[in-house]
């Protein structure tokens, strides 16, 4: 059993202890039902829920959320508009978000050349590589071959 302000008051019965929270007029909460003999506090259990509350709000307002940026790109794209995506890809994943890479097929003859995106997509890790990588391989969706990439830590 342990008071209201941290102190222990030693192991006691159920009785005693809700005597002495309502003597405190305080409430008796089970904090550890497992531990031999179970835990319990004399404490305000309002208080001490609203508390836990801010806490875990403070907490969620300070986690960022990845975003999924998307880089599309066709397979037949120049090089400096390719540099460019890169540099864009870069600075996504500097920034802490996921970056999906897309190649679009535009006909089906192009899908007939998936050696070339595949090399295109090498390429286009290889460029990034020092800043994140895959989660997992490469894929084709539909008529688009796509690529989750994550910033390293």
């Amino acid at each position: 059993m342990v008071g209201a302000d941290g102190e222990q008051l030693g192991i006691m019965a159920t009785a005693d202890a809700l005597a002495k929270a309502i003597e405190a007029d305080l409430d008796l909460v089970l904090i550890a039902p497992a531990a031999n003999p179970p835990v319990c506090k004399i404490m305000d259990f309002g208080k001490y829920r609203f508390e836990q509350t801010k806490r875990e709000k403070e907490a969620r307002k300070n986690q960022k959320q990845a975003e999924v940026k998307e880089i599309k790109m066709s397979l037949n794209i120049d090089t400096n508009d390719f540099n460019i995506k890169v540099k864009n890809c870069i600075k996504f994943l500097q920034n802490g978000d996921k970056v999906k890479v897309t190649i679009r097929f535009r006909r089906a003859r192009e899908m007939s050349h998936m050696n070339l995106s595949e090399e295109l997509m090498k390429k286009f890790l290889d460029a990034v590589s020092e800043y994140g990588g895959s989660e997992k391989p490469s894929k084709l969706e539909g008529k688009n071959y796509a690529i989750v990439l994550s910033p390293k830590k």
